[in-house]
């Protein structure tokens, strides 16, 4: 008679141990739901376990169309509140709140939001972006010399000599560019230069299609396909998950071949004592420093910062030249503004431009300025709160809010960039925005196209050098013309989180007449 009693007890315990924990479980999810409503807080509707980007997960939207949305969803606001998967996040659309997260009030936000362990992928987790606290205080330091004014000036060479080779082979080769793809175009010169400045390596990727730099390159930042997706999903909704079963978010062979070239670079330059003022240089020297630190660097350290420099110029740098080169070809007053300013220089420097002269071109950087402001390869960047911070009143008839450690800032760049407020007619490409008499008139915080504060992109100034002496030469020696391919407008991509169409973007380029090679 004492086992049917025990049974019973324990359907019952099961029973109740699955009412609990579905209990616990809807609670949850209504918590996370109802998280900013419950705070006096505006906010975007948000699905449970996706969050607010849930459209965007789905493909039903693009990362930028879906940071208009909500930027523009309520645009009487400092605020709006919304949820990155279950992490509460507040998008912060107010120029001054933004000065103040982002500057004045660091030590409550200092790190970037981090999803990969450096312990199980450590090419992704050591670099100075994914570093938090003192780890990053450290590694920036130690990477800052690395862009100063006299470094450019010194891997200029390095940099023109890729640009003018790169431009020599769409010269000589007309018949296979006519109409291009800029995208695929412009990583191909990206990966060489960073190849050249960071790794000592010289590649050619026009000649040499199938280099490993390049192919490697391209696979990680490919964020396209299912199981990519899906990939990408699940570190983000369950990083303790993936931790624990050791996933690392790089494929094996291309983490093994950036870990494999940097310490076949390393043993090399200490065997033969070859010194290269480069990345890779300083890192070591920054090694061999006869002095206490609180993190020794690492052969890890080293080949993660060498890796996010590649991950940068392939991906950000390229698209912000792609952009440049499509705006041209569809403004050709502004092409033939911007080559009248570089066959000056070109005609002073006997058909070579100094990083010196570079710095002097005047519309050259309006140009740039005002392609980074519609096309900001970044479109939202990102705090993570370490210390309790009470944010104002989002607006009238809201209530402050607590912003607790774990929860996430953003600052929807693409929004602020695309506001009339601060930037009349939005939708025009406009260079004049940044001329002497206007550009002292641009809100410094409604323009971020590089972020801001201690966080701000550390490597701009190269991302630039390399960007305008590749523009130069390349207006210098070609007409860039629409094709039947050039999209206008541009239609984003659902299945990237990009700002890249799926189709690319498409010009022809035209040989000028009288140019030497």
């Amino acid at each position: 008679m004492e086992i049917p009693s025990f049974s019973v007890s324990y359907n019952l315990l099961v029973v109740g141990v699955i009412v609990i924990g579905l209990a616990k479980l809807i609670s949850s999810l209504y918590e996370q739901i109802n998280y900013w409503a419950r705070r006096g807080v505006p906010s975007v509707p948000s699905l449970p376990v996706l969050g607010s980007g849930w459209k965007m997960f789905t493909r039903q939207i693009s990362m930028p169309d879906i940071v208009m949305q909500w930027y523009n969803l309520q645009p009487d606001v400092k605020y709006i509140g919304t949820m990155d998967f279950a992490t509460p996040s507040v998008m912060v659309r107010d120029p001054d709140l933004i000065r103040d997260i982002g500057i004045k009030h660091f030590e409550h936000f200092p790190d970037h939001e981090s999803f990969i362990d450096e312990k199980i992928d450590p090419v992704f987790g050591k670099n100075v972006f994914s570093l938090k606290g003192d780890r990053w205080k450290e590694m920036r330091n130690t990477l800052s010399p690395t862009f100063t004014a006299s470094k450019m000036r010194f891997m200029f060479d390095l940099v023109s000599e890729c640009s003018k080779q790169f431009t020599d082979y769409l010269y000589t080769h007309p018949e296979q560019f006519s109409q291009v793809d800029l995208k695929e175009l412009f990583t191909r010169y990206t990966n060489d230069v960073i190849a050249t400045a960071a790794f000592g390596i010289s590649v050619n990727s026009l000649k040499d299609r199938e280099n490993e730099f390049y192919v490697k390159g391209a696979d990680a930042t490919k964020f396209s396909g299912f199981f990519r997706l899906l990939k990408f999903l699940f570190f983000r909704a369950s990083p303790q998950l993936s931790k624990l079963l050791g996933l690392k978010f790089l494929s094996r062979d291309t983490g093994n071949f950036f870990q494999r070239v940097v310490a076949e670079t390393v043993s090399a330059r200490d065997a033969q004592k070859i010194v290269r003022p480069d990345m890779i240089h300083l890192l070591m020297q920054a090694r061999d420093k006869d002095k206490l630190t609180t993190h020794q660097l690492t052969i890890d350290d080293i080949v993660a910062q060498a890796f996010i420099f590649f991950l940068a110029g392939f991906d950000t740098s390229s698209t912000l030249m792609s952009y440049i080169g499509y705006e041209l070809a569809v403004n050709p007053d502004v092409q033939e503004k911007l080559r009248e300013e570089v066959d000056s220089h070109m005609a002073e420097g006997n058909g070579v431009i100094s990083y010196e002269e570079l710095l002097k071109m005047d519309y050259m950087e309006m140009v740039v300025s005002e392609t980074l402001r519609k096309h900001p390869p970044t479109v939202l960047t990102d705090r993570i709160c370490a210390q309790k911070f009470e944010l104002p009143a989002a607006g009238p008839g809201y209530d402050s809010v607590t912003v607790n450690p774990g929860d996430k800032i953003t600052f929807p760049v693409f929004g602020l960039h695309r506001d009339p407020k601060y930037f009349p007619d939005p939708e025009k490409f406009d260079p004049e925005r940044f001329n002497e008499q206007n550009k002292d008139k641009v809100n410094p915080y409604a323009y971020l196209p590089f972020g801001l504060g201690p966080r701000k992109c550390i490597g701009n100034r190269f991302a630039l050098m390399e960007t305008k002496i590749l523009v130069a030469n390349l207006v210098h020696r070609f007409n860039l013309k629409r094709t039947e391919k050039t999209m206008v407008p541009i239609v984003y991509s659902k299945q990237n989180f990009s700002i890249i169409p799926d189709e690319g973007i498409w010009i022809g380029l035209e040989k000028r007449e009288g140019i030497a090679n």
